[in-house]
């Protein structure tokens, strides 16, 4: 074989090679991202960089109440009256890829993918109920210091206010509850489609460190 060839060849093997190790890191390990959405304010700002814990999802763990988390956008992110099922909170995803390379082109090259950024408020088998601009968890006020002063929670339209989180699940809010859209309107996350939790900030450098 020609050596210039075969010098060639052996740089596109390297390439391809630090090329999956590179998307299997970022889908395994971690990420990082740019906060895009106005959802989380006060806690998070729009063009605020984050890095991601992927390895939560790797290990299925269920995230801990006050974790912010990303998931997977639901297909349908609001319903009507009929179609509240306040027995069955859990969000919708229809019209997932069934194909191998449909499945690689959005969850791993994440071509195609919505995701959302919210905090956990609620776990599986805990009673939720809004209320009077609260959140209440099992009958008991839950402490939010995270929310700006004044803040209310309440639930617009025919969303979900009174009901149990199902199992392998959780119930999650945007911090700027008037301006999100999260699992009021749409129900629970299942545990397959959270993809990350908020290991720590990077930037800007004055507020770098873990996220609260």
């Amino acid at each position: 074989m020609n050596p210039k060839i075969k010098e060639a060849l052996e740089w596109v093997y390297c390439i391809i090679i630090a090329i999956v190790l590179a998307l299997l890191f970022r889908y395994f390990i971690g990420t990082p991202t740019i906060v895009q959405q106005v959802s989380m304010k006060p806690t998070l700002l729009e063009g605020q960089r984050l890095w991601l814990n992927r390895w939560t999802r790797t290990t299925k763990t269920l995230p801990k109440r006050g974790e912010i988390i990303t998931f997977e956008a639901p297909s349908e992110k609001f319903y009507t009256t009929s179609e509240i099922d306040k027995n069955h909170p859990i969000a919708k995803y229809e019209d997932e890829p069934t194909k191998i390379i449909g499945k690689f082109v959005k969850y791993v090259l994440e071509i195609g993918k919505e995701s959302y950024i919210k905090r956990v408020i609620a776990l599986p088998g805990e009673h939720v109920e809004i209320k009077e601009g609260k959140v209440y968890i099992n009958g008991e006020e839950l402490d939010e210091p995270y929310l700006q002063d004044g803040v209310e929670t309440d639930v617009e339209g025919p969303g979900f206010s009174d009901f149990v989180v199902p199992e392998n699940t959780v119930f999650a809010m945007g911090d700027n509850r008037p301006h999100s859209t999260d699992c009021r309107a749409f129900g629970c996350i299942p545990l397959e489609k959270i993809e990350s939790t908020v290991a720590i900030r990077i930037w800007p450098l004055n507020k770098w460190g873990h996220v609260d």
